[in-house]
């Protein structure tokens, strides 16, 4: 698989399907998946941001680099101490590729360890890509395989991982997170919902790949799950710019504590969503990550922002997000989330 970024700094287990599968704009995909559609089954179009919204992206990368940079070394550094120096990263795509670069560039610098990094696609409803898995287990023992992701909402896709590593003795289904307000895993740089600057976009800080698709007629029994590059958006390509910024603010000494809030992410979402009246679960997604991608690829119903953040900076991209599509944005007392983004029901349009 194609990508923007260097060969050595990860593998892609993924089918190039350029060229293969129109896009669809979101408010088509959107009726589709309500209708009971596949999300896997469609690409949506890629947002293209506007002015303002890479002056909030620019602004996010300058503000919050440091944040992040902390909480990749805290999971970095348990990571080692967990898995030892023989882990092989193994990055979910497309959210956690940049985050499997940035621990294995860390891992690297301060533990001088070249630890090898794949990318494979998992799919909530569908599973993790079966060929991918074969592929690393004829490679690797089983216990030295790690799942990394970008961050966790509500922990769907850690159960869907839990779910299928099931049929893998020996491989771990821990996943390792920069950022887990969620409250799931003990393996995480943070238990905060910060802003990743990467959430902020989609292709263009992850290597200019899609994100994953699974279709019969495209992908066969023996392919691995596919992914489109997208080669005409090069000249707007962040992602080494986002690697970058993140790595000059690595600290190896960081005597900071962790602050996390008891109880479980998934309680708050079950109470909004008994509050709106929203039946299916899955049109709630809480965390800033979430938020983002509600913005950037479904049809927002409104966007909730707990009141102690509703000036914070670190919301900024969304606030310009929801004023671009004329979402309405609602004071919300959240105890896990900053804020969450609630999917609009298709029949009630």
């Amino acid at each position: 698989m194609r990508s923007s970024y260097h060969k050595e700094d990860v593998i892609l287990l993924l089918k190039d399907i350029t060229g293969l599968v129109e896009p669809l704009p979101a408010q088509e995909r959107e009726k589709r998946i309500q209708a009971g559609v596949h999300y896997c089954e469609m690409l949506p179009l890629e947002y293209v941001p506007t002015d303002a919204y890479m002056e909030a992206y620019q602004e996010a990368l300058a503000n919050y680099s440091k944040p992040t940079a902390l909480a990749v070394g805290r999971l970095s550094d348990k990571i080692i101490e967990q898995k030892g120096r023989n882990v092989v990263l193994v990055s979910l795509a497309r959210a956690g590729t940049p985050v499997g670069i940035l621990v294995k560039h860390y891992i690297k610098k301060k533990y001088h360890v070249e630890v090898p990094h794949y990318s494979i696609s998992i799919i909530r409803g569908r599973g993790i890509d079966r060929n991918a898995m074969e592929y690393l287990l004829k490679k690797y023992q089983a216990e030295r395989l790690l799942f990394l992701d970008g961050w966790i909402g509500k922990g769907a896709i850690l159960q869907e991982l839990k779910k299928e590593i099931a049929h893998y003795e020996g491989v771990s289904d821990e996943i390792a997170v920069v950022a887990d307000p969620a409250n799931v895993t003990e393996l995480c740089g943070t238990h905060e919902d910060i802003l990743i600057p990467s959430s902020c976009l989609n292709s263009t800080v992850s290597g200019l790949i899609s994100r994953t698709f699974l279709r019969g007629d495209i992908i066969g029994e023996k392919d691995f799950h596919g992914a489109v590059y997208y080669e005409a958006l090069s000249k707007e390509d962040r992602s080494y710019e986002f690697i970058h910024s993140i790595e000059e603010q690595f600290q190896f000494e960081d005597k900071s504590e962790e602050q996390r809030v008891e109880g479980r992410g998934l309680e708050e979402v079950k109470k909004i969503a008994f509050q709106y009246q929203i039946e299916d679960i899955n049109l709630v997604k809480p965390g800033i990550g979430e938020t983002t991608r509600v913005l950037l690829r479904r049809i927002p119903w409104k966007i909730l922002i707990d009141e102690k953040f509703i000036n914070d900076q670190s919301l900024n991209h969304i606030l310009r997000l929801a004023e671009e599509k004329h979402v309405p944005v609602e004071a919300y007392p959240l105890k896990h989330y900053k804020c969450c983004g609630i999917i609009q029901r298709m029949a009630d349009a």
